[in-house]
């Protein structure tokens, strides 16, 4: 009997998207009168529960490896599995490993891949995928017509499902593949890893994220960004624009070419509102901008704007916010 299989990659860490990821996983594999399985490389006891509770069946990929990331022992190990599992659809996360192993893997198992998906239409005949084009101006309506269908998921762009009354069994699967199917072949070596310490929650997952463009002038205005997203349990954001002139570290990027984003406030400070940022704040529940642009396209874009310098604003809107929670807590 086919399935509808979720994909968790070694590295990955619970949070909202993996949530999504099942229960989107759980929605589509409902609508076609078909299983869920849970394939997973992770070796974490919280996403093995949670896979257990929101699948019909789950099943863990091992290797006599330490489960590190590589795209070649990944790639063999899911064909291999998903093989196994007579998959219908097949779905990854926003990660940039779903990314690099969604054609890859769509390709192995003879189907299609799609990308970027925001919204899944299954029936019994036809799988469509609704995703953004145009720097997010469009929606385009994508039907799978070769399967199985391989999709990467928008991160936080699902919601999860209830939890089930009884867990699945987790079911053990280990690898150790010759030849060119190799799960231990690496056409590829890491030769370095360089570890970015990141305080705070990811941009991905922020409830709310004060973000600073090229409208700011230079590095020293995000110190006062910084000071307000502290205040607000906000993270700080940044445009691509900053980004690249070495404003901020890249990481802090949000856009068609950066971090996704779905805070319930986007407050974006300086920032005109080019079409690729706007795609990554496409699913930001408020947004509110400041610009001294009255013309600045995150006008058309936002619930919330403010025409002035940022530097009349968000000195005395912060200190303002600091006396507030000040009384309220005397």
């Amino acid at each position: 009997m086919p399935n509808v299989i979720s994909c968790l990659l070694p590295g990955v860490d619970f949070d909202r998207a993996v949530e999504g990821l099942l229960g989107e996983a759980d929605r589509v594999a409902k609508q076609l009168g078909l299983r869920h399985v849970a394939v997973t490389c992770s070796s974490s006891d919280v996403i093995q529960q949670y896979a257990a509770s929101h699948s019909d069946r789950v099943v863990s990929v091992q290797s006599h490896d330490d489960l590190d990331y590589q795209p070649e022992s990944c790639l063999a190990m899911l064909d291999a599995a998903c093989a196994a599992l007579e998959p219908r659809v097949v779905l990854l996360g926003q990660d940039t490993y779903s990314q690099e192993l969604a054609p890859r893997l769509g390709y192995r198992l003879g189907g299609s891949s799609i990308g970027d998906a925001q919204q899944i239409d299954a029936d019994g005949d036809r799988i469509r995928v609704h995703r953004s084009v145009y720097g997010g101006k469009a929606t385009a309506v994508v039907q799978a017509n070769v399967e199985p269908v391989v999709i990467w998921l928008r991160a936080r762009a699902f919601s999860p499902e209830p939890e089930r009354p009884n867990a699945a069994p987790v079911e053990t699967e280990h690898f150790d593949l010759d030849g060119s199917g190799n799960a231990n072949f690496q056409a590829t070596q890491i030769v370095q890893r360089q570890h970015e310490s990141a305080a705070g929650v990811r941009l991905e997952d922020a409830q709310a994220i004060v973000s600073g463009g090229r409208g700011l002038g230079g590095p020293e205005p995000f110190d006062e960004l910084r000071k307000l997203a502290a205040v607000i349990g906000a993270e700080l954001g940044a445009s691509r624009a900053a980004c690249d002139s070495g404003w901020v570290a890249p990481g802090l990027q949000v856009g068609q070419t950066g971090k996704k984003v779905a805070p319930e406030l986007y407050l974006a400070v300086g920032i005109s509102g080019a079409s690729q940022h706007l795609m990554g704040i496409a699913d930001a529940k408020v947004v509110a901008a400041i610009n001294t642009d009255a013309e600045a396209p995150i006008f058309r874009h936002c619930q919330f704007g403010l025409v002035d310098d940022y530097r009349n604003v968000i000195g005395p809107l912060t200190e303002r916010l600091v006396d507030l929670k000040s009384t309220s807590n005397e």
